[in-house]
């Protein structure tokens, strides 16, 4: 039973656990590695699409110059307001939009940012088309996406847990969407149809998740993710015993204290 309505559902609670234990578990790393890609670049306006609750806006607000505007936006007003509250190091325009019909006209910004938000649209080529659209002639398109849910322990953990709660419907959000577009030749494919003419450079790096203990880390996919919809969609009074048998995993698998796991991405980079 896939719930595709909840599958960008960050309302709710979500916005803020997201932002407190999924950020500095799994999405801060990326954050400095994106964000250090476009600091040679000379740049005066960049476009961030799916922010979320800032991790990289707040990157990028540190280490580009002052000089440099910034435009964060998302689909999710709830992710954008907590964003604004923990703040940037200097001010940015935050802005509610679509990604697949950006409120921006042509040719309006040298870069555009997305981390790990791509996997989440469901018209991929028309999203692409879009920050191909917004962008200046040389600008660049760079993005991250998680690579296979095998090489990200953690959340291979938790989804093979939750089918010992729900065997005969287990959830596959994390599986199906933030892990499901980490094929790089569809990925080209996808820019191809954007409109992009360009081979992408590609690199795929390894990184490691920790947290304080199996309980943050079940907490962190069970309750600040859409995989918390999918869970409650099944029996909002499992969410409980969801969460513990993720706790139990990580901690048979990862040890009862302190926890330390694989993460791995793929980076893409495009010209127009």
């Amino acid at each position: 039973m896939d719930k595709p309505e909840t599958d960008t559902a960050f309302a709710g609670s979500i916005p803020k656990l997201y932002e407190t234990l999924m950020v500095p578990l799994i999405f801060e790393p990326y954050a400095v590695d994106l964000v250090d890609r476009l600091a040679a670049r000379p740049l005066t306006r960049v476009l961030e699409v799916a922010a979320g609750t800032g991790v990289v806006t707040r990157r990028l607000a540190s280490v580009l110059p002052a000089s440099v505007a910034i435009v964060a936006t998302d689909l999710n007003q709830p992710m954008l307001d907590y964003a604004s509250v923990v703040g940037t190091a200097r001010p940015v325009e935050w802005r509610q939009a679509d990604a697949t019909t950006l409120p921006f006209a042509d040719e309006s910004f040298d870069a555009v940012v997305c981390q790990f938000g791509v996997m989440f649209f469901p018209d991929k080529a028309k999203a692409l088309a879009e920050a191909r659209r917004v962008l200046v002639p040389g600008g660049i398109f760079i993005f991250n996406v998680w690579d296979r849910i095998e090489d990200n322990e953690f959340a291979d953990v938790v989804t093979t847990a939750l089918r010992s709660v729900f065997p005969d419907d287990p959830p596959r959000f994390m599986a199906r969407i933030p892990h499901g577009y980490h094929d790089l030749a569809t990925i080209g494919h996808d820019l191809k149809n954007g409109g992009f003419g360009t081979v992408p450079g590609t690199s795929t790096v390894a990184a490691r998740s920790r947290a304080a203990s199996a309980r943050v880390a079940a907490m962190a996919y069970c309750l600040g993710t859409p995989l918390r919809g999918e869970i409650e969609a099944r029996d909002k009074t499992r969410l409980d015993a969801a969460t513990e048998a993720a706790t139990q995993a990580i901690a048979a698998r990862f040890g009862p204290g302190a926890v330390d796991g694989k993460i791995q991405a793929h980076i893409v980079s495009i010209e127009k």
